[in-house]
């Protein structure tokens, strides 16, 4: 995720497309044998030859005993086959599953306190998805050369397809369109005359139309018919004129017509998420009053309400967390203070007031949403209802009209009083560290921010420094330079001069400055290889114990030394495919968890940033960041002469981004509901409260519900997290004095009886960043292959039962069909198998770098997640050479392309951004001139040497403004600038090619043969 090495040694192949030779499976998840799979069903005894081509190497003969597609090695390795087994069963995921969809429903006004009808349970679809660009003409055929050259129907990507054109009905996605459709309406219940609320009233239960053969737990809409197709409410029987049944799914035309060799599947029209993430819109128009998704995002808005119906759900059944996500000033979180009468909750669950309680008998009394309770209304918090049973003080009162809140919590919610900020650095100066740069440009960064650090005249900081030994500094506002001392008993290590290590910064301030000024020239000089990092932590935990607070940890070298003293491992090929292949993803020695555990009780969250040409263990090291609510910054072969500016910008965001300390989460459900596991960066306290040392805007948290009854009588099911953490530390807040906050967000959602509801209203963001977290654990047990597999068994098993509910009414055939919501989500489980930390094996990552990627993705929102899984390609030559017009913006002259070679021209310059790299790509007949404006004189020299700065032309301004505005559109990370030309391999195939994941590389599948595997085994 940080910087990348691409000299290691890359045996890239080029490729090549031989249409009509025997086929053969490139299965990169193993499964069960499928009937077909191996061979075509209909091929011509002959066929004309097609030309190879071979884009990105020479012409020349494949065999099928060579190599693989370009896949990243290291000098000397064999090269294993990832291929899947022949046999065996695919292997799932050890969670609950279940449903999910995302169509849009009618929009609806909710006014406060008035009663409501539930919402409508069909909603219409999204707006018409733009149909995809032919790519430009430059023909790039990407297959993996480790298999035999394949059937057409196997190889979506040829170079030509002469005189096999697929009927223009037969293929791309099917959207019929029923406009005459009509349904009957529901008329909505009278209002109640008691149960009436501050902002909100529970739906009445509403009646079901007759002949409805989904008797769902909602009404039916009025249709809504659109060129995608049309939406119809309920299953009840259309009255008007039609010659069909209404397809309310989206499909792809799959099967080959009977004697022909052609698959009959376009890629152009494979479902890509070229807006990115489009959230379901669901969500917020049914209940106006929810909070904002950005914090909190269910895998289905439609809630199963019975055991038996979560059985047909195949996918996880959960919610991604996301507490303190950065929201636009006008959408800031209101703050509520009750002072002395205390936060308002419920007496029995202890549900915070939101807009789903319920006021009733003239305002006494208010009934708990999660648990039905009704609950005195406090004298200082009365107020009389009006004529429509609204709170007359509604205005006043945000935590009744908004799902988003924050409560100052009172002195009884303080176990102590806060703490102030404490920032420790535990900084590496063995001679790695000091000859990459590390050294100064960290210390350069500390100092810039040491004005930005939250908690004022409060903040502490202090230092230990390491190699061999361990030193301690004295920095006493009364010394004008800091005092060394050493400790070199690393069997028994002690503390120094406990009180004069953490010092007040704003009192030491010049002290600190001339220590960080000194610190580089310090230790110039030093040729120490070996690292004491155990016994340095320990020191770490004695000094910050007391407080709590951040621990920065900069670590440059294999610890080597006393305790936590750790070994090369993970270099033993032998391991991969043999049930010890997961132990080298999971930390040697018992050490680093147990410090984890300590600094967890404690209060002291940990942040690792590992710089190294070697291996350093990143499994083990990461732990302490894990179980701290930390997280890892990893930077292989860092030189501050190339890396600099991602090193300066993500500590920089690091010290000064809105972070929590000390804080505590739970998540509340409505009865018949509970939580039962959690995933993400942090240590649980107890069955259900989240210990977060520290939680900042860019982490998220995923956690799975399930169904305590056979049966929920309810008709919502309401959703509370609340995060308790003290402001002070807060950017926002600089005051002196400390005060807790509450940050509570609330949300509701239907429950529903039909297992197709649940799929359209399902959110592929939720459930892939699910699915992803899922597997990332699960390879911390089982062989890469069974994450995979799992992925994989979950695609197919929610296909599949989805398939069933219109496999009998409507003539399916051998389409492939899916509901609108989750059109994305076999191509983001391939991602999830093409992605660093699941990939291949052995020889597909490093496995430091693949232990650093699992450590971030179970950290990231869901935003973040599914960039990373399905980045950004844009063509942006074009748009430098375009004359500058006051509406230039490149966000709408630039358009994304499908992430496969057929997209790169040659004659063009192509930005690929993944959210933390930038890969620019130079075609081998770009103009000249339009490179030396860019590049200046050195764009004839090798692209690893040069970086790319602003020159004086409007075409270098356009490109650098480009590369700024995406870097501000997500400031979590910092994306370097890698330049890439094609055919320079193996840099280029590092860099791009083997992140294209629509293509065949590495021995996994492409896009289109991952579509046709899937349909093979959901038809089975």
């Amino acid at each position: 995720m940080g910087t990348e090495n691409p000299n290691h040694a890359n045996n890239y192949q080029g490729y090549t497309a031989t249409p009509f030779a025997a086929p053969q499976s490139n299965m990169p998840i193993s499964s069960n044998p499928m009937v077909g799979s191996g061979v075509s069903a209909f091929r011509p005894s002959s066929a004309p030859v097609m030309p190879n081509t071979t884009p990105f190497s020479s012409p020349r003969t494949m065999d099928g005993t060579e190599a693989p597609g370009f896949r990243p090695m290291q000098p000397g390795r064999p090269t294993p086959s990832y291929g899947p087994p022949t046999t065996g069963p695919l292997h799932h995921l050890p969670t609950p599953q279940f449903p999910s969809t995302s169509q849009s429903p009618l929009p609806q006004t909710f006014n406060a306190g008035q009663p409501i009808l539930p919402p409508p349970m069909r909603p219409p679809p999204p707006g018409h998805v733009p149909p995809m660009g032919s790519p430009p003409q430059s023909l790039y055929s990407v297959s993996s050369s480790s298999n035999p050259p394949r059937s057409f129907v196997d190889s979506p990507y040829s170079a030509s397809r002469p005189n096999m054109q697929a009927p223009p009905l037969s293929t791309g996605l099917r959207y019929p369109s029923y406009p005459g459709v009509q349904s009957n309406p529901v008329n909505p219940p009278l209002s109640s005359p008691v149960s009436h609320q501050g902002g909100y009233v529970p739906p009445q239960p509403t009646i079901s139309a007759p002949f409805s053969s989904h008797q769902g737990a909602y009404g039916q809409a009025p249709p809504v018919a659109s060129s995608l197709g049309s939406y119809v409410s309920g299953s009840a029987p259309p009255t008007g004129v039609m010659s069909g049944l209404v397809e309310d799914f989206s499909s792809l035309s799959l099967g080959s017509v009977p004697g022909s060799f052609d698959g009959g599947l376009d890629t152009k029209v494979l479902p890509r998420p070229l807006d990115g993430d489009v959230e379901p819109s669901s969500f917020a128009e049914m209940y106006p009053m929810n909070c904002d998704s950005r914090y909190l995002r269910l895998t289905t808005s439609a809630i199963p309400n019975s055991q038996s119906l979560v059985s047909r759900w195949q996918l996880p059944l959960g919610a991604v967390v996301c507490p303190l996500a950065e929201a636009p000033k006008s959408e800031e979180v209101p703050i509520v203070n009750f002072a002395t009468m205390g936060i308002v909750r419920c007496r029995r669950c202890r549900t915070y007031v939101n807009p789903y309680v319920t006021f009733t008998d003239g305002g006494r009394k208010w009934r708990c949403n999660i648990c039905a309770l009704l609950n005195d209304v406090q004298n200082d918090y009365f107020s009389p209802l009006d004529a429509t049973g609204k709170r007359t003080d509604l205005d006043q009162h945000p935590e009744l009209t908004k799902g988003s809140v924050e409560f100052v919590a009172p002195a009884e919610y303080m176990v102590r009083p806060p703490m102030p900020p404490l920032y420790f650095f535990l900084i590496d100066v063995s001679i790695s560290a000091v000859k990459s740069g590390m050294l100064e440009v960290m210390a350069q960064t500390i100092k810039s921010c040491l004005d930005s650090l939250p908690g004022s005249t409060r903040t502490r900081i202090g230092f230990i420094t390491f190699d061999s030994t361990i030193h301690f500094y004295n920095m006493k506002s009364s010394l004008t330079q800091p005092q060394m001392m050493v400790v070199s008993d690393l069997d028994d290590t002690f503390v120094p001069l406990p009180d004069d290590l953490l010092v007040n910064l704003s009192e030491s301030r010049a002290v600190v400055e001339a220590f960080l000024d000194s610190l580089p020239s310090m230790f110039q000089d030093n040729y120490n290889v070996e690292s004491a990092f155990g016994p340095a932590l320990k020191a770490a935990f004695m000094v910050m114990s007391q407080l709590g607070g951040k621990l920065l940890i900069f670590q440059s070298t294999l610890p080597s030394l006393g305790v936590g003293r750790l070994k090369l491992r993970g270099d033993d090929l032998r391991v991969y495919g043999t049930d010890k292949e997961h132990a080298i993803r999971i930390p040697e020695d018992p050490f680093y968890k147990q410090m984890a555990a300590d600094f967890t009780k404690f209060q002291v969250a940990v942040n690792v940033y590992a710089f190294s040409e070697k291996y350093t263990d990143i499994a083990s090291l990461g732990t302490i960041a894990k179980y701290t609510g930390g997280q890892v910054y990893y930077y292989p072969s860092f030189h501050s002469a190339l890396h600099s500016d991602k090193l300066r910008h993500e500590l920089a965001r690091d010290l000064t981004r809105e972070t929590a300390w000390e804080a505590v989460m739970r998540i509340r459900c409505g009865k018949g509901v509970r939580f039962t596991s959690y995933h993400g960066n942090f240590m649980l306290r107890s069955t259900d409260l989240i210990a977060l040392p520290a939680v900042d805007c860019d982490k998220a948290y995923a956690m799975q519900f399930a169904l305590e009854d056979t049966l929920l009588t309810t008709q919502i099911v309401y959703f509370q997290v609340a995060l308790l953490y003290p402001s002070v530390l807060l950017i926002r807040y600089t005051a002196s004095c400390g005060e807790r906050r509450i940050r509570v967000h609330t949300a509701a959602a239907s429950v529903v009886t039909d297992l197709g509801e649940m799929y359209r209203q399902a959110d592929t963001g939720a459930i892939v960043s699910l699915l992803g977290r899922l597997a990332i654990e699960k390879s911390l047990s089982y062989k890469l292959d069974e994450a995979r597999n799992a992925i994989q068994l979950k695609v197919v098993k929610a296909l599949k039962e989805y398939r069933k509910l219109y496999a009998v009414q409507h003539r399916v055939g051998s389409r492939m069909i899916y509901p609108e919501s989750l059109k994305y989500l076999p191509l983001y489980g391939l991602s999830l198998c093409k992605s660093t930390a699941l990939r291949g094996g052995y020889a597909d990552a490093q496995l430091d770098e693949r232990c650093a990627a699992g450590f971030t993705m179970m950290a990231l929102p869901v935003k973040k997640m599914l960039k990373l899984l399905y980045p950004s390609l844009l063509r942006v030559d074009e748009y430098l050479v375009k004359t500058p017009t006051m509406d230039d913006e490149f966000v709408r002259v630039c358009k994304r392309m499908p992430l496969v070679a057929e997209s790169l021209d040659s004659r063009g310059i192509y930005i690929f951004d993944d959210g933390f790299r930038f890969v620019v790509w130079f075609g081998s007949m770009l103009s000249p001139d339009l490179a030396r404006n860019l590049i200046g004189e050195d764009s004839a020299t090798d692209f690893s040497k040069v970086c790319l700065t602003e020159h004086n032309n409007e075409m270098s301004r356009k490109l650098m403004g480009m590369l700024k505005k995406l870097r501000e559109a997500d400031a979590s990370y910092y994306p370097l600038c890698h330049l890439v030309r094609q055919g320079e391999q193996p840099r280029e195939g590092f860099f791009l090619l083997l992140n294209l994941v629509e293509d065949q590389v590495g021995g996994m599948n492409g896009y289109a043969d991952w579509i046709l595997q899937i349909h093979r085994q959901v038809q089975q």
